[in-house]
């Protein structure tokens, strides 16, 4: 019989990840990347490779928020990897806020150290050094400032996809790396309402499509003067809620007001022939949001992946039970032609494998649909489908026609489904508090998670915060635009 410790353990369901997200939840988050073939840590200290799974993924976010992009009226482009030092250091306070994380390109070449190995030639050493691009306000500007002249330039709206190097010093895959992907916008407008509404358009853009693609809900907000962006005069930010309480930077725009422009000199004429400074934005979200899918929808079974942005929608596996039956292969065949004809990104598992590790890889990888066809639906004309988020509980017999003509309805099923569990954990884990006191109770129970709703104007002197973040390790997240800045979020973070 065992122990009743020991009973307790064989009354657990099993779970395809190890350890559980009770358990260990970072440990959880790590395994679940593993399992579902995303990415693996690179040779380079702090920065990952991302696998065929994990990029595919974030393809189909490009592909969309692009096209989101542009109709807009941004314009893409490309800037150099490389930034002068001088640069940088154009804007004091920006400088100082990426001083830290900066990686830098003193030398030019390399040569035999005489042990077997490399070193910097000392000849070569770069009359200038060049930082890695953090982030790319100056170089951008520099090139602004000669591309605007007139009123009649702008407004200027640019983005690039690209990578950044930013050098942590705790690392963790798509969360937080020293290399990772994203997207900055950098615009230029004529004043600053030009520049405000940029920032909430964008804000909304970016909300749009975490709820209707990614099915993350978040709260969105302006950060207090301590969380802003460095060198800017207002950052909008959205706050999502990750399952283990923490919150989540999903994504930021900026209002740099005129700081930027009369660092790097971008400036234009107006109808008046006088000379003016543009006001100036950016914005972005990055790879790590892949991390906010994961830490969102995740279960002790692996990724779950949102419809709307999964790599692969359906997969067909053929249960073919002796030797190789062509009437299932075929059936498998043809409904993935006619699934793809619908638009749906459909992958036939003809691996030769046992049938149910092809249904746990699909388990782990989150495929948000599975079907199962043997010779006995192939002979009745049906197909077995299960919903990823739900599991066995959604296991469907039906017709073949039936199913195609419901498929993307089950599909939208699955997202709203996702979405409406994320925000009933949100809106369950916000914590209105009335005083200072009343704050440092709640986050001194270790057991309770997510935000803390508190009156700014209780917290608004920095002491306040300090001290919290030094005891509990706490941090304001935004001023939430509902709550029309009189509240602020105060909770732990990544």
């Amino acid at each position: 019989m065992g122990t009743p410790a020991q009973q307790q353990q064989q009354k657990k369901p099993q779970t395809a990840i190890t350890p559980t997200r009770a358990d260990d939840f970072p440990g959880w988050y790590q395994e679940v990347i593993k399992a579902a073939d995303l990415a693996e840590n690179s040779p380079v200290r702090g920065c990952m490779t991302i696998k065929p799974y994990g990029y595919a993924l974030w393809e189909n976010m490009v592909q969309i928020f692009d096209g989101w992009l542009k109709d807009y009226g941004i314009q893409n482009c490309a800037f150099p990897l490389l930034i002068p030092v001088s640069f940088l250091a154009k804007e004091a306070e920006h400088v100082e806020g990426f001083a830290k994380e900066c990686a830098v390109v003193t030398h030019h070449r390399l040569e035999a150290d005489g042990k077997g190995g490399l070193r910097p030639a000392p000849s070569a050493e770069l009359e200038e050094p060049y930082v890695v691009r953090p982030t790319s306000e100056t170089i951008i500007g520099d090139s602004m400032s000669r591309w605007i002249q007139s009123y009649r330039d702008l407004p200027m709206k640019l983005n690039q996809w690209c990578s950044v190097m930013r050098w942590e010093m705790r690392t963790r895959m798509f969360l937080r790396t020293s290399e990772f992907f994203w997207h900055e916008g950098h615009c230029a407008f004529k004043d600053h309402e030009g520049a405000e509404k940029d920032c909430i358009t964008i804000q909304d853009m970016y909300e749009k499509f975490f709820r209707e693609y990614l099915a993350i809900p978040g709260i969105k907000g302006i950060k207090t003067p301590d969380e802003r962006f460095p060198g800017a005069d207002q950052t909008y930010s959205i706050e999502s809620l990750m399952q283990d309480g923490k919150a989540l930077q999903a994504a930021t725009s900026h209002d740099l007001g005129q700081n930027f422009a009369k660092s790097c000199n971008i400036k234009y004429q107006d109808e008046t022939g006088q000379e003016q400074f543009a006001h100036t934005t950016s914005w972005a979200f990055s790879s790590r949001v892949i991390g906010a899918i994961i830490m969102t929808h995740g279960d002790d079974d692996g990724m779950i992946m949102p419809p709307m942005v999964a790599p692969t929608q359906v997969v067909i596996i053929p249960v073919i039970k002796a030797d190789e039956d062509p009437a299932v292969m075929n059936a498998a065949n043809d409904l993935a032609a006619k699934l793809k004809a619908q638009g749906l990104r459909v992958k036939v598992d003809d691996r030769n494998m046992r049938t149910p590790d092809k249904m746990w890889d699909s388990i782990k990888k989150g495929i948000p649909l599975r079907i199962e066809i043997g010779a006995r639906e192939v002979a009745e004309g049906k197909l077995t489908h299960v919903r990823r988020d739900i599991g066995k509980e959604s296991k469907t017999t039906e017709t073949t026609e039936e199913f195609l003509g419901n498929v993307k309805n089950v599909l939208k099923a699955v997202h709203d489904n996702l979405y409406q569990r994320a925000l009933d954990f949100q809106n369950g884990n916000i914590k209105d508090v009335s005083s200072v006191d009343e704050m440092r109770a709640y986050f001194a129970d270790e057991k309770n998670i997510g935000f803390v709703r508190i009156d700014y104007s209780a917290v608004k002197d920095g002491g306040v915060m300090d001290a919290m973040k030094k005891d509990f390790a706490v941090t304001t997240r935004c001023l939430p635009h509902a709550d029309k800045g009189q509240k602020v979020l105060v909770g732990r973070s990544y």
